[in-house]
Parts: C-alpha cells; sequence; structure tokens
C-alpha cells in the first residue's frame, strides 16, 4: 500500500506517518508538506510544495497512491469563521478536489475533531466549520472517505513534534494503567 500523509511536521500527522512506516504492509509514504521532515527512511518521499494546489502539476506521482491522511490543520483558538473556514474547510476541500480528480480510486482519511457537528447548526464555530468540511469531504468521487474525530492523540515513539502537555498527560495514563495492573487504583465492580 502506498499513503499520501499532509501535516507530517505536526503532532497528529507525525504520529500518523510513524505508525504507516512500521506497517509492513505500506511500502511508500508520500509527505506533503511546506517545509522538510526530520525523519528519514527509506520507504519515506517528501514533495514540498508552497501552496498545496501544486499537487495538480504532480499528477503522475500523485495518481498511483491508495490513500491520503490529511493531517493538516490549525487551532480555532484567536480564529473568526470568515478565517478558519478558509483554513480548515477552503484549504482542506480544495485540496481533496484536486486529488480526487487526479485520482479517485484513491480512500481519503480526514482527521477532523472530537464534537465536530455535522448537522453544521451547533453554537461551536469550529465544530460547524469542521461539520461541514467533513459533510464536503464524504461527497468527493473518492473510492472511499473517512472522517476521524479523536478526542485525544497519545504520541508514539520516536515522535518528536509533542507539546509538553501530551507528554505529561501520556506519562499520567501511564502511571494509572500501571497503578491499575498492580491493584491500586480501585475498579468499579458492575453487579
Amino acid at each position: 500500500m502506498k499513503i499520501i500523509i499532509t501535516g507530517a511536521t505536526g503532532l497528529v500527522g507525525e504520529g500518523v506517518l510513524l505508525v504507516c512506516l512500521e506497517n509492513p504492509s505500506v511500502t511508500e509514504v508520500l509527505s506533503i508538506s511546506r517545509k522538510p521532515l526530520s525523519h528519514k527512511h527509506d520507504q519515506l518521499k517528501e514533495l514540498i510544495v508552497k501552496d498545496f494546489d501544486e499537487i495538480k502539476n504532480h499528477d503522475t506521482q500523485i495518481n498511483t497512491y491508495d490513500a491520503c491522511f490529511f493531517c493538516a490543520g490549525v487551532s480555532s483558538v484567536g480564529e473568526d469563521e470568515a478565517s478558519f473556514t478558509k483554513k480548515t474547510y477552503d484549504f482542506v476541500v480544495s485540496f481533496a478536489e484536486i486529488l480526487s480528480n487526479i485520482n479517485p480510486k484513491m480512500t481519503f482519511i480526514y482527521v477532523s475533531g472530537n464534537r465536530t457537528d455535522s448537522t453544521e447548526q451547533g453554537k461551536v464555530m469550529w465544530a460547524r466549520v469542521k461539520g461541514r468540511t467533513e459533510n464536503a469531504l464524504l461527497k468527493l468521487p473518492f473510492k472511499a472517505a473517512y472522517n476521524f474525530r479523536p478526542g485525544f492523540m497519545r504520541p508514539v515513539k520516536g515522535q518528536k513534534n509533542v507539546r509538553f502537555i501530551y507528554r505529561v498527560f501520556d506519562a499520567l495514563s501511564f502511571l494509572w494503567y500501571l497503578m491499575f495492573l498492580i491493584g491500586f487504583v480501585p475498579c468499579a465492580k458492575w453487579g
């Protein structure tokens, strides 16, 4: 299987990249990014672009891939709806439309967010925009399209782009798990 990943310089994309490179079913990974990766691997190729719309100039290279994990994204903190829509909906859907025209036999996986609003009617701005993005992606002529809504990302071995708070949560969850295994954490009994 040959995989495309966007956002491999960030927390989510880097985790997906490392997992793909360790999977024996994955023979090649193409990172599409605006800046080079710090990771090197025999199965890893990079396509550096100034603008993601440039992928249409690489159609012969891209049409051989089986799936795309779209992991690039921005936080909604400090963004108004127009700006966040441009950086989320417009950016993602434009990329996916180009990709579906190049290779409709591909599976497209969009990493969205927990509590995304697919009704597009809720009070939370970012959830509406992400919901509209998910809905638009599902209408594109890909072989298949999936939207993942992770609530928490646990770093994987070898990951470099991890914020301090994730390291703290990861350590705490590991300690809780150890305490549970040795019997120090009470477990509710179902009866």
